[in-house]
């Protein structure tokens, strides 16, 4: 938040526990802008004609992993919390849909199956009823569709929409309190670099 026409090329670091926090809402934030551009790209993916059973997987599972750590409280408790969910505006059963994506998130990360096929092992009989090999089968196990996905961005994007204001009004008091510094005060702090994202 700076009153300035071009952006800084340095500034001084901050480390204050409200600018602390002001950045593990940012963080947050990246990580939901993260989770709308995978359900972008596995929009994408799955309406192709051959789509590519590992980009699915991996964009699926990266989806729901970012999803899940914006709702870690963290070291200064800035994470989202089921509170949140109602600020979304979303009708339906949000919550419920929230703490399918957990579910899910562990099934892929936590699990100890397989989360694309089932396996089983079988003994082939021969005429006289003995033994007479092993067979192992499979069955592939159903994947993420459109319609998951697209529930997963509208929420996501949603989500985005509360922490941008959060991260607003924390600029705000992270700024008020930065204008209160010393000249002096200020020139003591590191220096970081500041680089423009265009």
């Amino acid at each position: 938040m700076s009153q300035q026409t071009a952006p800084p090329s340095a500034a001084r670091q901050l480390t204050t526990p409200a600018a602390l926090a002001l950045a593990d809402l940012t963080a947050i934030f990246d990580d939901l802008q993260f989770v709308l551009k995978c359900c972008e790209r596995l929009i994408t993916e799955l309406r192709r004609d051959e789509r590519d059973d590992v980009i699915v997987e991996s964009l699926w599972v990266a989806t729901l992993v970012s999803y899940a750590r914006c709702f870690r409280p963290g070291e200064r408790g800035m994470g989202l919390a089921e509170s949140d969910l109602a600020a979304t505006g979303l009708k339906g059963e949000v919550t419920e849909w929230h703490a399918l994506l957990g579910t899910l998130r562990d099934y892929y990360v936590q699990g100890t199956a397989n989360p694309r096929e089932s396996f089983s092992v079988g003994v082939a009989q021969a005429a006289a009823g003995t033994a007479d090999g092993i067979v192992i089968t499979s069955a592939i196990q159903p994947q993420v569709d459109d319609t998951t996905v697209a529930q997963t961005g509208r929420l996501a994007f949603e989500l985005s929409r509360v922490l941008d204001d959060r991260i607003k009004e924390q600029q705000q008091t992270v700024f008020a309190a930065a204008q209160q510094m010393t000249a002096k005060s200020l020139a003591a702090l590191p220096t970081i670099e500041v680089t423009a994202v265009g």
